[in-house]
């Protein structure tokens, strides 16, 4: 058999790039917010919309591609085995980005000479986060744990929890790989429906231009090009810090797993700038989890790693934690003792996990771990307040980062990447991008067999 001729590349016009498509409504829609900054802020509900459309296909997709994961597995051991180096992962890293955080807050020290009176700061804007804050703390691990479990199947689907969700795929996977032939035809009425719902979520995606254009529309119309001045100085350490994590350690990662952190960047480039739009990573969960498949990850190693790194690994988000926390502490001349640094990082590893799928969780998560630390007063929240949804935007976008590349990272520690696949498809970077959105089935198995 005579080896098979590679397929010549098909040069698409620029205009039909997302990519270009997305750029141009990210230019378009800073445009209208600064010119008409009312009707800029009218444009929301097509960035709302977009993020709805795409939220609510996400519980049903990660319910069939983790069920479809666990049944292709065969041994539920080799399931176990991968989540527990998935969790060892997970800490691993969170823990090196709280103390990253924690170092670089206290190297550059962007609240000091704030010299903030805690008095004198307003309680009203806090008083519903921190009401939040008190009820997502008060029951401690137990009530955490607890709230994995749904209150019934459906319920899991109707809130769209994606930790529930993930706790009922891997049950009901787990049953349908036990039965083996005899639940064959469920497997692949899943599988069948899992097809269907990446060609639907192809559809949604494609008006990814339109919601760019209403976030970004609406949030220049509302807060101007100049809102970063106030608090400038934490935005661009908290961005800086985000990216010394992506390009040092998690490059670090992808270089021992034997590819290129920027290569994957490049190759997930489509999704970061929705994300960058929108400040949100829900909304391309689905599609970043067919392109890790398209690169040479093992569907099984995606359908885990992926969804619980959603909730468990928030790489940027656990940098945002310890930062704020000095920034708030230097802001308001408030002295931290080791004790207190030590409490900070402790409290930090354990909140940083509830932080998905909770209201303004930014500031929820960091109210509840500053509630246990006495020493740093509570309102100072309201300073990093006005400006969370810029730092947001880097949050949204190392997390995601983060996620993509702990899939690598353990699907080469569990043997379930295909090297030389994955090295084909990165280097090929802009045009397998492009053709990854537009054929949302193909997977490593085709790009194997091209």
């Amino acid at each position: 058999m005579t080896p098979a001729e590679p397929r010549p590349k098909v040069r698409h016009p620029l205009y039909k790039s997302l990519f270009a498509q997305v750029i141009a409504a990210l230019i378009a829609g800073i445009v209208i917010g600064v010119v008409a900054p009312d009707a800029a802020q009218a444009l929301k509900p097509l960035g709302d919309g977009f993020i709805k459309l795409i939220k609510m296909l996400i519980a049903p997709i990660v319910f069939c591609v983790v069920v479809s994961g666990f049944a292709g597995a065969g041994d539920i051991r080799k399931v176990g085995r991968v989540g527990l180096k998935a969790i060892i992962y997970f800490e691993v890293m969170t823990t090196i980005a709280l103390m990253l955080g924690l170092l670089l807050a206290y190297l550059f020290a962007p609240g000091s000479g704030m010299n903030i009176d805690p008095k004198s700061l307003d309680a009203k804007a806090m008083a519903a986060y921190a009401d939040t804050a008190s009820k997502l703390g008060s029951g401690g691990l137990s009530e955490f744990l607890l709230k994995l479990i749904p209150t019934t199947v459906f319920d899991a689907f109707g809130r769209g929890d994606v930790l529930q969700v993930l706790l009922v795929a891997g049950l009901f996977g787990a049953g349908l790989s036990l039965l083996g032939e005899r639940a064959a035809l469920v497997r692949q009425w899943i599988d069948q429906l899992a097809a269907i719902l990446f060609r639907v979520m192809g559809f949604i995606v494609k008006l990814a231009p339109l919601g760019v254009l209403g976030a970004i529309a609406f949030t220049v119309g509302r807060y101007g090009v100049g809102s970063l001045r106030q608090l400038g100085g934490l935005v661009l350490l908290f961005y800086a810090t985000v990216a010394l994590f992506v390009v040092v350690v998690l490059g670090i990662v992808m270089r021992m797993s034997g590819l290129s952190v920027l290569r994957l960047i490049a190759y997930l480039r489509e999704e970061l700038m929705i994300v960058l739009a929108t400040a949100s990573s829900d909304s391309v969960l689905p599609q970043v989890m067919r392109k890790l498949e398209r690169m040479g990850v093992r569907d099984s190693t995606v359908g885990l790693v992926i969804p619980a790194g959603y909730s468990f690994n928030l790489d940027a988000f656990s940098i945002y934690l310890t930062l704020a926390a000095v920034f708030i502490a230097q802001a308001t001349n408030t002295p931290l003792s080791a004790g207190d640094l030590m409490l900070i990082l402790g409290v930090s590893l354990i909140t940083s996990k509830g932080a998905h799928g909770v209201p303004g969780s930014a500031i929820v998560i960091l109210a509840a771990t500053l509630a246990v630390i006495p020493a740093i007063p509570a309102i100072g929240l309201v300073l990093v307040l006005s400006v969370d949804w810029f730092i947001g935007i880097a949050r949204a976008l190392g997390n995601l980062i983060g996620n993509c590349v702990a899939t690598v990272a353990v699907a080469r520690w569990e043997n379930d990447l295909d090297l030389a696949v994955a090295r084909r498809v990165l280097a090929a970077g802009a045009a397998d991008a492009d053709n990854a959105i537009a054929a949302p089935a193909a997977t490593a198995k085709d790009v194997a067999a091209a």
